[in-house]
């Protein structure tokens, strides 16, 4: 699609949305795959003024109603159904049954659908049919103050209810210039970047690339396919995005083989800690091309720390602090330890970030984010709740998030670091989750680790010859006073809709329960 195509779609789309009479400046949600409709659509509101509210296309009705009371949304657009390969997912029965205010639906396949539509709501066909006449007519954006919201989002509400984080009209900068900065990304380029816009990659995709005169590729299906693997040779993709656990899915199924991934120049990674090994892998499928992770948060509108094609790059770690961000390692007194001294500790961050926010719509943004943080230079530096270290080389490490940490015997230690030694202690393990159990009559910390195995039918795994492999693994390449007290095998690792693993979720049911393979 041109971007002549491109712009004249979305011009459509907001005289459409204008013909709805809702009030300036209402929110308008979006629960859809991530495909050129709802990019369109997610502009189009911008452009007339209004907020766009992301809601995940995977969420179950209620997690869907939560966001929309919490956004005060006003209308939604959602299709009727998501296909996925020969599968077809109901979409609008749950954003029915959330009692959503008026919807526009869209038909996955073709231009009608079976279902019946509740009264009040429009098929897409008939939402553009209101504006047939003014198609190919330009629409004059809605001029905004600079803090205007344009998007209501939400953190992954794995504990209690999700925070709702507004993006304003500088927050598409900040993503746009990360991408810029950080990825080289310019025009000519063709970026993927499986996501979707209910979580904060999806925007920072749309304004990552466009904003840079880049193209933007869409799959339509799994990015765990080999269909994917063939999209991205074909559309001749540059600049790929991933997390790690798809490329951990990707080494173990081998769906990749055979496809011509030669015009990528980078990979970029968020979401979780990467695996060297993994990721060795990964770079050698495009003539070992580099790696830039990339972390962040939604509330940041983009990256704290990344990496630079200007300076060396280690695998499965940061080179920099994005571009005008500062960080800080917060040392066993709560204080920032010297710059450039090697350390480990929760990271803080400078305050004034360009595109970061400054509310929640439920909650207190200074009680979250600045609270009891540490004074520096006259400053309150910001919480983000991350564990990093700094090495002697310069380069950071990420260690999972502060609550992922645990206490062995009296020293702290990341869920992360553990994992990933016992991820490569046995080729039967696909996966790993280490959680830190008080034990039910009290004392230290037992560490437990849930693994799942490649082969899922695996009943007959030796669970204690396992726990004997973990242990002397852990021992020799961590500390030789860690000792792993129990192994518990899972069909999969509890995870948000977002894919960050749920070690909490673990710690909870393995400290109520038994700790039993019932888990």
């Amino acid at each position: 699609m041109t971007v002549r195509e491109f712009r004249t779609e979305v011009w459509l789309v907001a005289h459409a949305i204008k013909t709805l009479g809702l009030d300036k400046g209402s929110a308008i949600a979006i629960d859809m795959p991530m495909n050129v409709n709802s990019v369109v659509i997610y502009l189009a509101i911008v452009l007339a003024g209004y907020v766009v509210v992301s809601i995940a296309d995977s969420f179950a009705p209620r997690e869907i109603s939560t966001r929309l009371k919490i956004s005060e949304a006003k209308a939604i657009f959602t299709q009727d159904l998501i296909i996925r390969g020969d599968k077809s997912i109901p979409l609008y029965s749950r954003i029915v049954e959330a009692q959503s205010p008026m919807a526009v639906v869209i038909p996955a396949r073709g231009s009608s659908f079976s279902m019946k539509l509740r009264d009040g709501d429009l098929s897409w066909p008939d939402f553009l049919g209101r504006v047939k006449h003014f198609k190919e007519c330009e629409f004059a954006a809605v001029e905004q103050p600079v803090e205007a919201f344009t998007n209501i989002l939400f953190s992954s509400g794995t504990t209690g209810e999700p925070k709702a984080i507004p993006w304003t009209s500088a927050t598409p900068l900040k993503a746009a210039a990360d991408a810029w900065c950080h990825l080289d990304i310019h025009k000519g380029d063709v970026v993927a970047w499986p996501t979707n816009l209910g979580w904060m990659m999806g925007p920072w995709l749309v304004y990552a690339s466009l904003l840079n005169g880049a193209s933007m590729a869409l799959y339509n299906g799994s990015p765990l396919s080999s269909g994917f693997a063939k999209f991205v040779q074909d559309a001749k993709v540059t600049m790929l995005g991933v997390i790690p656990s798809i490329v951990r899915a990707w080494k173990s199924t081998n769906c990749m083989a055979g496809y011509d991934w030669s015009a990528i120049r980078c990979f970029g990674s968020t979401g979780e800690a990467s695996n060297i090994d993994e990721y060795l892998w990964l770079m050698g499928k495009a003539c070992y091309k580099p790696i830039i992770e990339y972390c962040g948060g939604t509330e940041i509108g983009g990256g704290f720390i990344t990496g630079s094609f200007l300076q060396a790059q280690s695998l499965a770690a940061f080179s920099t602090p994005a571009m005008g961000c500062s960080l800080f390692i917060l040392g066993s007194d709560g204080y920032p330890i010297p710059e450039n001294v090697p350390g480990i500790g929760e990271l803080a961050l400078g305050p004034l970030m360009f595109g970061a926010s400054n509310k929640l719509l439920n909650a207190d943004h200074h009680y979250v984010y600045f609270k009891g943080m540490p004074l520096w230079k006259g400053r309150v530096l910001r919480r983000h709740g991350d564990v990093f270290e700094r090495t002697s080389r310069g380069y950071y490490h990420a260690h999972g998030r502060a609550d992922d940490t645990m206490n062995l015997g009296g020293i702290k230690v990341s869920s992360v670091e553990i994992e990933r030694i016992c991820n490569a202690a046995d080729n039967s393990v696909l996966e790993t989750a280490a959680i830190g159990v008080p034990p039910s009559g009290g004392g230290p910390e037992q560490l437990v680790i849930a693994v799942v195995f490649k082969d899922s039918e695996n009943t007959t795994a030796d669970l204690n010859q396992l726990r004997i492999s973990f242990n002397s693994a852990v021992q020799k390449k961590l500390n030789p006073l860690f000792r792993v007290s129990q192994v518990v095998p899972l069909s999969s690792l509890p995870r948000t809709a977002s894919n960050k693993v749920m070690r909490r979720v673990l710690r909870q049911q393995l400290t109520q329960g038994d700790r039993n393979p019932k888990l």
